[in-house]
């Protein structure tokens, strides 16, 4: 605990909602917390999900349906053969994004193919 956190206890203030985190609906006080754990638990998904989703985007637009099942916790696999260079590089480009943002992977598994797994997935190569 913080030499300011003592000296507020010790008054009797207390601690601030902004020093409490959620876990698992309840609220949880905390001494310290880097703001890459508290990403990371806000990332994590909270039910272990062996589901996989096959999307083939045919623009750029499509992206935000990737980030979703991505976020939700889902291991998606990205199928861009279906779109122009230029489109399936800005696409991958964002995946890369969107896995480096949510502590996951992304790795190419054909020519034009991406698996973009959650942190709480292994991926094994042979």
């Amino acid at each position: 605990m913080g030499a300011v956190r003592k000296v507020a206890s010790y008054l009797g203030l207390g601690i601030d909602q902004e020093d409490r985190y959620y876990d698992d609906e309840e609220y949880v006080e905390d001494e310290y917390m880097p703001a890459s754990e508290r990403a990371a638990k806000r990332w994590r998904s909270t039910v272990e999900s062996s589901r996989i989703v096959m999307v083939q985007p045919l623009k750029y637009n499509d992206a935000p349906t990737i980030g979703q099942h991505f976020r939700e916790g889902q291991t998606v696999i990205m199928d861009v053969t279906g779109m122009p260079m230029p489109e399936a590089t800005r696409m991958v480009d964002f995946a890369a994004g969107l896995a480096y943002g949510c502590e996951g992977r992304i790795e190419r598994i054909a020519d034009r193919v991406f698996l973009l797994a959650p942190s709480h997935v292994e991926i094994e190569t042979t």
